[in-house]
C-alpha cells in the first residue's frame, strides 16, 4: 500500500478520524453498535472507538491479508485513550531484512515478555489510562532485541483491538520529543527493553 510511496519526510500517515469514511481502506471486523467514529471534545476532534471484547472487535490493515504495507520509518506512533479497567491490544506484522514475517503483539493483557522465533507477546502494563498519549514503538529496536539481532525492514500489517479511541496513527522517521509530565497529554514511549 505505502511500498511505492514516499516515504521520506518527517512522518507517513497511516491512520485518521477524519474525514467522511475514516475507516474505509481498513477491514472492520465487529458491528457498528462496538466500533464507531465520534467528537471528542477532550481533543476536539474525531476519533474512532472500539469496544467491547478485543478478541472480536478490531481494524486491520490492509484490508486484504494479501496486501502488505511496506513502511519503512522507524517509528510507529498510536494517538489513542486507554479506558481504566479494560484491556487494550495492538498486533504488527513487520518483516526483516532476510524477508522473515515476524508478529509483535502488544497487550494490556501479558504479565511479561515472551518470544519465539516469529511471535512475540508484549506486556503494556506502563501506558496511562484514561488520558490521551502517544504510544511510540521502536520499531527497529524491538525486531532487534526480541529476535536476536533481526534487522527491521518494513511494517506490513497492523491491527488495532478493543478498548480504546483511536485518533491517528503514523510512521516517524526519527523518535519524538518526549513530552511525558509536560502538559496533560502523555507521551509513552516504548522501545525493545521491555521485560
Amino acid at each position: 500500500m505505502f511500498k511505492n510511496e514516499y516515504q521520506g519526510g518527517a512522518f507517513v500517515e497511516i491512520f485518521s478520524a477524519q474525514g467522511k469514511n475514516p475507516g474505509a481502506k481498513w477491514k472492520i471486523l465487529g458491528s457498528p453498535s462496538v466500533i464507531w467514529k465520534e467528537f471528542d471534545k477532550e481533543v476536539k476532534s474525531f476519533v474512532f472507538v472500539l469496544e467491547g471484547s478485543s478478541q472480536t472487535n478490531k481494524i486491520q490493515l490492509p484490508k486484504e491479508n494479501k496486501q502488505i504495507l511496506g513502511l519503512i520509518q522507524r517509528f510507529l506512533v498510536l494517538q489513542i485513550y486507554i479506558p481504566l479497567g479494560q484491556d487494550f491490544s495492538t498486533e504488527l506484522l513487520i518483516t526483516d531484512l532476510g524477508n522473515i514475517k515476524r508478529r509483535l503483539y502488544l497487550s494490556t493483557v501479558h504479565k511479561e515478555l515472551s518470544s519465539t522465533p516469529l511471535h512475540a507477546k508484549i506486556p503494556l502494563f506502563m501506558i496511562k489510562r484514561k488520558i490521551w498519549c502517544n504510544l511510540c514503538i521502536d520499531l527497529v529496536a524491538f525486531t532487534s532485541e526480541i529476535f536476536k539481532g533481526a534487522v527491521f525492514q518494513s511494517l506490513d500489517g497492523i491491527i488495532v483491538s478493543a478498548n480504546c479511541k483511536l485518533r491517528k496513527i503514523f510512521t516517524l522517521k526519527c523518535k519524538p520529543q518526549d513530552t511525558a509530565d509536560k502538559d496533560e497529554k502523555t507521551e509513552e514511549y516504548v522501545s525493545g527493553t521491555a521485560g
